[in-house]
């Protein structure tokens, strides 16, 4: 009878567990299983990418007929396509079937988000070729700044087993339009390229091809010696050479369409051609080499940096800009978006623009390793645009870096663009209901960088929660101002890198890791004493303005027009400088982390005030994160303004919240030192 009893309950209670709102479903929210019939749509041929993209309009198409035709007209549509439509009938065309699926998405989200579908005429192709997501899963299934559990990647169970989320996985990546991604972490293991991995990796690469999804790897330089039993990795090495060579036919044989290779050399210890005496040329071209015959690519890496007394800022730039022209046509440095480490704010990088005769791409991040980690919410696509619209003057005003890296400044054979993902095993893919916004953020962008933050801000709210106006517009609100809310708490005015060292999630602005690197210290970074704060890079300092084209370099380097939200990256600025309000700039810092604080309550606020709108579930969890969230503004504000207050002497102004914490209190918090990537 007890059995029975439980049984019973178990079939009350399974349909509220099947239909709980947990955010497995990310922003593909479509209507279930009730499209339109297979004799309404039209479309030749057969083929796994047709195939799903019948399959999703038969599944979730609420519309009129559809067809689906390939057709060779538009050489430069690439990847893109062309949706026409009258009440009666869609047509979809592309030159290449994923174009097709692209289409397919691209009106299942004009439906999700209501828009009006009878006299569509729009032609879309992406701003870039490969558009990627970087990984830094690891062999054991550990995730180098992952912060939503483990690994997808199950590499034990694989290739006998296979998890439905990988298919899942690459769903969600074809409905943003992203084609390609790095399975593993930069600081890659050699075992990633033993021939019982490589099965491993053929099953990815065999689910994710019908949703137009390329697979890469990290590769470890020194995996001729560590693998092959050779005597060095030196790229001038014939035998090494033809070790990259032979390995890269493996990989061909098994994954005709592998994409090629990502790579960090050199930087933080990893090992690279410098260790022989060569450039980064010399390893990039000789990998570049052995994945030519197979249209291959190498993405190399320009986070170097090594221990020099040279501003950590200017080391990609002094390292690449005297190897301009000399590397393969097959090779793009990818080069973060600021010339320290995917801060929350940052100067964008100065390479961009000056390598005039080698590709360059962007790498943003998309987990928040200083943003909060998925306990803060932050939205992304400001942060992207900021650096995406950057001018970087190289050719004129008007070269901002989208210009430069999508090929229409400077033509390019193959254009690129990646991001770290911030995807992991927890049931919401990303550890935060509104970090899967910026997953869906990076994928529009890389598709379409002239869309806005507003834009991209509003189909995903009504695409993942609801068109409700009452939710959708103060919601919006919050994304919008979220990332300018976590600078002004954390580190504002152009301060960077005064994280706890290692995890880099809470502040440590005392932080000095004597007889470690000067450049791991925040102490280096802030430079803050008795005169005032902030890093010295004009011609008096370490001179990285110098870095940059006329007329940014005189305006960075001129205090009084420096732009003030990057006024403490480039000068040391007394602690009475008046700034352009009229407050020191010490009230100005005291007014900028309470204005952060303030701001994250009302957010708070707002959302208590979301809950006749959503579902239960992911109303309470982010409910709860901005608990978290609020907290840690305060310790941020409390930490950074009692630790500066030490060498301001200056009084925090008396209608600003008082600091909850002690100085002292704060610097026992003992937060572990870990890796840098």
């Amino acid at each position: 009878m007890r059995y029975l009893r439980l049984n019973i309950l178990f079939f009350l209670i399974f349909p509220l567990l099947v239909f709980a709102e947990d955010g497995s479903q990310l922003w593909l929210r479509f209507p279930a299983k009730n499209g339109i019939s297979a004799d309404q749509i039209i479309s030749k041929g057969s083929s796994p990418t047709l195939n799903i993209a019948r399959k999703e309009l038969s599944s979730h198409w609420l519309g009129q007929v559809v067809e689906l035709r390939t057709e060779n007209k538009d050489k430069n549509l690439k990847d893109g396509y062309r949706i026409v439509s009258s009440p009666e009938k869609v047509v979809i065309s592309a030159r290449k079937e994923i174009g097709l699926l692209y289409g397919v998405y691209h009106i299942l989200r004009l439906q999700q988000t209501k828009a009006d579908l009878s006299h569509l005429n729009t032609i879309e192709k992406p701003s870039y070729d490969v558009r990627v997501l970087d990984h830094w899963d690891n062999l054991d299934g550990s995730i180098e700044r992952g912060y939503a559990g483990r690994s997808l990647w199950k590499w034990e169970d694989l290739p006998g087993k296979i998890s439905p989320r990988y298919e899942e996985y690459a769903r969600a990546n074809a409905s943003v339009g992203i084609n390609s991604v790095v399975l593993n972490n930069v600081n890659a293991s050699p075992n990633m390229l033993r021939e019982d991995y490589l099965k491993k990796v053929k099953v990815l690469a065999d689910i994710f091809r019908p949703y137009g999804i390329k697979v890469y790897l990290s590769v470890n330089f020194s995996s001729p010696k560590v693998l092959g039993g050779l005597q060095n990795s030196d790229p001038l090495n014939k035998d090494v050479q033809k070790w990259w060579k032979d390995k890269a036919a493996e990989i061909y044989k098994l994954i005709p369409d592998f994409g090629g290779f990502l790579v960090k050399a050199n930087s933080e210890g990893q090992p690279g051609p410098q260790d022989y005496g060569r450039t980064h040329a010399d390893g990039a071209n000789m990998m570049a080499d052995a994945l030519k015959p197979y249209n291959g690519i190498v993405m190399w890496r320009a986070f170097v940096y090594s221990p020099s007394k040279d501003d950590r800022a200017k080391q990609a730039y002094l390292e690449f800009v005297p190897l301009d022209g000399k590397f393969r046509d097959n090779v793009i440095i990818q080069i973060k978006n600021g010339p320290v480490d995917f801060q929350p704010r940052e100067a964008f990088n100065p390479l961009f623009g000056a390598l005039r005769k080698t590709s360059e791409m962007v790498e943003f991040q998309i987990t928040q390793e200083y943003l909060g980690f998925s306990n803060h919410l932050v939205f992304l696509a400001p942060l992207f645009k900021e650096t995406l619209d950057s001018d970087t003057y190289s050719d004129g005003q008007g070269s901002t870096i989208a210009k430069i890296t999508d090929g229409t400044l400077r033509p390019a054979k193959l254009t690129a663009i990646s991001a770290v993902a911030n995807i992991g095993e927890d049931t919401n893919w990303t550890g935060h209901h509104f970090a899967q916004a910026n997953w869906y953020a990076f994928g529009r962008l890389a598709w379409n960088h002239q869309l806005s933050s507003e834009q991209i801000a509003n189909e995903w709210v009504k695409m993942t929660f609801t068109d409700d106006q009452n939710f959708l517009n103060p919601v919006k609100e919050i994304m919008l101002s979220s990332r300018e809310t976590a600078v002004e708490y954390m580190m504002p005015l152009g301060l960077h890198h005064i994280f706890a060292g290692g995890h880099h999630y809470g502040p440590e602005p005392w932080g000095d890791y004597k007889g470690g690197r000067p450049d791991w210290s925040p102490v280096y970074y802030h430079q803050a004493d008795v005169q005032g704060l902030g890093f010295n890079r004009t011609k008096t300092g370490s001179n990285a303005v110098s870095q940059y084209f006329p007329p940014l370099n005189e305006r960075y380097g001129n205090i009084s027009i420096c732009p003030e939200n990057l006024i403490l990256w480039f000068h040391h600025v007394p602690w009475d400088y008046t700034m352009k309000d009229g407050k020191t700039l010490w009230d100005e810092l005291c007014y900028t982390y309470d204005s952060g604080v303030k701001k994250v309550r009302d957010y708070q606020k707002t959302w208590d005030g979301m809950e006749p709108y959503i579902d239960k579930q992911r109303f309470a969890d982010v409910q709860s994160k901005l608990r978290i969230q609020s907290k840690d503004a305060v310790w941020w504000k409390d930490a950074c303004l009692l630790y500066f207050q030490t060498f301001s002497k200056k009084p925090i102004p008396y209608d600003i919240e008082r600091p909850v914490h002690e100085l002292e209190d704060l610097k026992k918090i003992k937060l572990d030192m870990g890796h840098h990537n």
